[in-house]
C-alpha cells in the first residue's frame, strides 16, 4: 500500500522532525527550507493534501483562477502553512516573543482577562487562517479560561499534537455527545467554549452554503449557542507584512430562533459562515486547510 504523505507528513516522526527544525534553526534558514518544502510539495497535484488545498483555494477566490494562477495561489498557500508551522515551534517556548510577533487585539485582551464564569457564555468559532494553532497554544500558555473542543480524530499523529497543546494550558476535549452536553452545561454557567468550524467531514448531514456552495461543515457550534441561548463570537488570524499575526474579531452573533429545526440550524450556521468568507477573503492564501471542502465539486478544479 502506498503512503499517504500527508498521514506521513502529520505522523509523530514527522510532527517531530518539524519541531526539531523549528526549535533549532535559526529563523533565517528556517524560512528557506519551508518555502523549499512548500514548493515541491504543492506541485505534486497527485496527493490528496494538494488536490483538497488546490480545490479549496479554487473556490475561496470565486472559481475565477485559471490553472496557472491556482498553480501559484497553491505555492503560496504551503509556503504561509510551513511558515505557520515553523513560527509555532521555533517561537512557542519563548514566551517573551509573543508580543513581538502577535498584534494583541483589544477583543484578545478582553477574552484572555475575562473570568471563568462571566455573565453570559460564549462560543468562539475559530477558522484554521494563518497560525491559528500558536495563537491558541499562546492562549493556554496565557491563561485563557475556556473549554476547546478538538474533532475527534484518532489518528497518531493528531493526538500528538493535541497532546502538544494540553502541555501548554490549553483544555481541550475530543468532540462526542457527552463532551456537547458538558460545553452547554458550561456556557449556561457563563463559561467560554472555543472550537473550529470549517474542517469538513462528509459523515455531517448539514451542508450551509460556503462560499457559494454546500458543504459538509460542522454545526456544533451552532447547536450549543442555540441550547444555552449565548452568542458565537467568530475568530481568526492573519499574518501581515509587518511580520506579525493579527486578530480578526466579529461583533457577537446572536442566534435567530425558527421553528423548522434543520432550517434554524441552517440559517445560523450560514450567518456564521458569512463572516468566515469575509475572513478568508482578506488573503485566502493564509487559509490552512488541506481538507476538501466540497468534495463534490472536486472535479470542476482547473489541472
Amino acid at each position: 500500500m502506498p503512503i499517504d504523505p500527508q498521514n506521513a507528513i502529520n505522523s509523530p516522526l514527522g510532527i517531530s522532525i518539524a519541531l526539531m527544525i523549528g526549535r533549532y534553526t535559526p529563523n533565517w534558514l528556517g524560512q528557506r527550507m519551508v518555502n523549499f518544502a512548500a514548493d515541491r510539495i504543492s506541485t505534486r497535484k497527485d496527493w490528496k493534501m494538494v488536490q483538497s488545498v488546490r480545490l479549496n483555494q479554487w473556490v475561496a477566490n470565486d472559481g475565477k483562477l485559471d490553472p496557472l494562477d491556482l498553480d501559484e495561489a497553491v505555492r503560496q498557500n504551503f509556503r504561509n502553512t510551513g511558515r505557520s508551522i515553523f513560527d509555532l515551534y521555533h517561537n512557542i517556548n519563548n514566551p517573551d516573543v509573543f508580543r513581538k510577533i502577535i498584534d494583541v487585539h483589544p477583543t484578545a485582551e478582553r477574552l484572555l482577562q475575562r473570568p471563568e464564569y462571566g455573565d453570559r457564555g460564549l462560543v468562539v468559532a475559530g477558522i484554521h487562517m494563518s497560525n491559528f494553532d500558536f495563537i491558541g497554544q499562546a492562549a493556554g500558555m496565557s491563561g485563557v479560561k475556556a473549554m476547546f473542543l478538538a474533532m475527534p480524530d484518532n489518528h497518531p499523529g493528531y493526538r500528538k499534537q493535541l497532546e502538544m497543546r494540553k502541555e501548554k494550558g490549553m483544555n481541550i476535549v475530543p468532540t462526542s455527545s457527552p463532551a456537547i452536553k458538558q460545553a452547554v452545561k458550561y456556557l449556561r454557567k457563563g463559561g467560554m467554549v472555543m472550537t473550529g468550524l470549517d474542517r469538513p467531514d462528509e459523515s455531517y448531514p448539514y451542508r450551509p452554503i460556503f462560499f457559494g456552495q454546500p458543504a459538509p461543515l460542522p454545526i456544533h457550534h451552532i447547536f450549543m449557542a442555540l441550547k444555552a441561548q449565548v452568542p458565537v463570537l467568530v475568530g481568526s488570524v492573519i499574518w501581515r507584512p509587518d511580520g506579525k499575526y493579527h486578530f480578526l474579531f466579529s461583533e457577537p452573533i446572536e442566534m435567530q430562533t425558527h421553528p423548522d429545526r434543520h432550517k434554524e440550524i441552517i440559517q445560523n450556521a450560514e450567518n456564521v459562515l458569512h463572516i468566515a468568507e469575509a475572513f478568508i477573503r482578506q488573503d485566502p492564501s493564509q487559509w490552512s486547510m488541506a481538507f476538501p471542502v466540497w468534495p463534490d465539486i472536486m472535479e470542476q478544479v482547473p489541472v
